[in-house]
């Protein structure tokens, strides 16, 4: 019986490296395609940043393209606008250049400039009212100082040189002034 024993033992354990072999070779195909499952996800992630990164890259490009065009057209509506008042100025011109009554003359620029500071208003300008006013240095720029003609106006506004205005609340141009010492 011993040599049945050990043939028995010996069928045994070949049928145990059988099976060894089996699962190391059933281990290493699932390994292998763990790793090609592994590598597929891997691509497939790899394309998807791709695609994604070129997506940003053209919608990046694209707002810039569409932002200088902005700025570069912001002013159409504005001088648009503003060529009727170019318009009236030549008309002025054309018939003035024979006219004898000045008052008519006058008059004519005058509407012309109404006209002109109501298109600016429109668009957001407001004049600064800055005579009589305390001295304020983020409203006003001195550019002289002179002696007061009354004790109220110490410190104040005496004369505006130059009118400042205001874009939408924001100070577009400081109002250049005489201040009363």
């Amino acid at each position: 019986m011993s040599v049945e024993n050990e043939a028995h033992e010996e069928l045994n354990q070949e049928a145990q490296e059988n099976q060894t072999q089996e699962n190391e070779a059933q281990d290493s195909h699932e390994q292998e395609q763990q790793e090609a499952a592994s590598e597929a996800n891997s691509d497939e992630f790899r394309d998807k940043f791709v695609r994604l990164y070129a997506e940003f890259e053209n919608y990046r490009r694209r707002t810039n393209q569409e932002r200088l065009d902005l700025i570069a057209s912001a002013n159409a509506g504005l001088l648009k606008d503003m060529l009727s008042v170019l318009d009236d100025f030549d008309r002025a011109v054309a018939n003035n250049e024979n006219l004898e009554d000045i008052e008519a003359l006058r008059e004519g620029f005058k509407l012309i400039q109404n006209k002109f500071k109501q298109i600016l208003l429109s668009k957001g300008l407001k004049e600064m009212e800055a005579k009589g006013q305390a001295f304020d240095s983020d409203l006003h720029e001195a550019i002289a100082n002179i002696p007061a003609p009354e004790e109220a106006l110490k410190g104040k506004v005496v004369d505006d040189v130059e009118k400042g205005y205001y874009l939408n609340d924001k100070v577009l141009r400081y109002a250049k002034v005489v201040v009363g010492q």
